[in-house]
């Protein structure tokens, strides 16, 4: 996919990572670069471009191209540089043996980055920030990226995210992206909305783990006996693995669905989050702490209710970050990792119904969201002048 502007110098081939929350990202950045007078090819599998094709908006259809046989069209396209998943080592090895300089896009918090290259680069030295840790029960992983800053033409790292959020750190933001709204979904009110529609503000619960985040049968009742228990409005995003054929009433407390009746709504499958979020009447989001849902519910102010549910990923990072930030409230479990009916109905209670913890965090997400809205572009044309440079660094090299 390639996005062009008439005053077009730089080429930049953009190659994310598979999974579909790590392209739609590089979309946003891909669109924040071509405003910026770039050509930008996005490299990805047809199956992934065939849905990101659908999301070109009418302004970006001649400037975006979208290619799969990623070593060929660099040798074809010869771009001036190669911004790449940090999840993709081994595309650094290709794009140097073209003399393409290279750029990684980091598409989880910088506070994950540091505590787990902490551990890669200093082994046995303990981490200097107490509020970052991991608990007995969260699995402390290898390194999951493997970038050596050291190495010519891999000196560059950019971050979807913002000062506001990690400003403590030096980095090279790029400003945080999300998805558009008018990419969302179908823009014609659902059923869902008109739902919230008829809610008081701050009233309802959004609960979703993501779509790679699957609950077990034990995990599923403690959580839906602690919204029983919790007594509040709420809306719950539900997905089981391909191919399983489950039924809803199976991994579910028997009764559950007839006892809740329309205080609740379960969709299976997907929801437009983004729209969901916006809406008033949503006082918190349940969230697994996935990076992206995180920055969409500071993007729109609602508090966070963290629920880390892959250990061995970015999620209890980015929960420390979200509680030393202020935005957040982690939910409690047992000494084992295990879920609790009674922790979540008493997290749940907290945020909603106590006016002090909800309207703290409320508050300070609100302030967080604003300030990251006035850091963006200015963190985006900060980005555009690193690029800038490391091309004509790179151009002189070769002349």
């Amino acid at each position: 996919m390639a996005i062009e502007h008439e005053t077009t110098k730089l080429r930049v081939i953009m190659f994310p990572y598979l999974a579909y929350g790590h392209i739609t990202p590089f979309f946003e950045v891909a669109k924040k670069l071509s405003d910026r007078g770039f050509s930008i090819d996005l490299c990805s599998t047809p199956i992934n471009l065939s849905y990101i094709k659908k999301k070109i908006p009418h302004k970006y259809s001649c400037s975006i191209q979208l290619n799969h046989n990623f070593h060929q069209i660099l040798k074809d396209t010869k771009p001036d540089v190669l911004v790449v998943d940090v999840m993709q080592p081994w595309v650094a090895m290709v794009a140097l043996s073209l003399n393409i300089p290279i750029i990684r896009l980091c598409l989880s918090s910088l506070a994950m980055c540091c505590y787990f290259g902490h551990f890669h680069y200093k082994p046995g030295v303990e981490f200097p920030f107490t509020a970052f840790y991991l608990k007995d029960y969260e699995q402390l992983i290898e390194h999951p990226y493997d970038v050596d800053v050291n190495k010519e033409g891999d000196r560059v790292m950019l971050v979807n995210s913002s000062r506001a959020i990690e400003g403590k750190t030096k980095i090279l933001p790029t400003g945080v992206v999300i998805q558009d709204l008018e990419d969302a979904g179908d823009m014609e009110e659902t059923e869902l909305i008109k739902r919230l529609g008829k809610q008081i503000e701050h009233s309802t619960l959004y609960v979703s783990f993501g779509s790679e985040n699957f609950l077990s049968k034990e995990q599923m009742k403690e959580v839906a006996s602690g919204l029983e228990l919790s007594n509040v409005h709420f809306i719950w995003v539900v997905r089981f693995p391909r191919g399983e054929h489950v039924k809803l009433e199976e991994v579910l407390p028997e009764g559950f669905l007839e006892r809740i009746g329309e205080r609740g709504r379960i969709v299976e499958g997907w929801a437009p989050q983004t729209r969901i979020l916006k809406h008033p009447s949503i006082g918190a989001f349940v969230t697994h702490c996935g990076w992206n849902s995180t920055l969409e519910s500071i993007e729109f102010g609602i508090p966070i209710i963290a629920l880390p549910m892959n250990f061995y990923l970015d999620q209890p990072m980015n929960a420390r970050l979200l509680v030393e930030n202020g935005v957040a409230v982690e939910m409690a479990r047992d000494g084992y990792g295990k879920i609790h009916r009674g922790y979540v109905a008493e997290t749940i209670k907290d945020v909603i119904f106590d006016e002090k913890i909800g309207e703290d965090l409320r508050k300070t997400v609100k302030s967080l969201g604003e300030n990251i809205k006035l850091l963006r572009e200015k963190e985006m044309d900060g980005v555009v002048e690193v690029i800038k440079q490391l091309c004509q660094k790179n151009q002189s090299k070769n002349a």
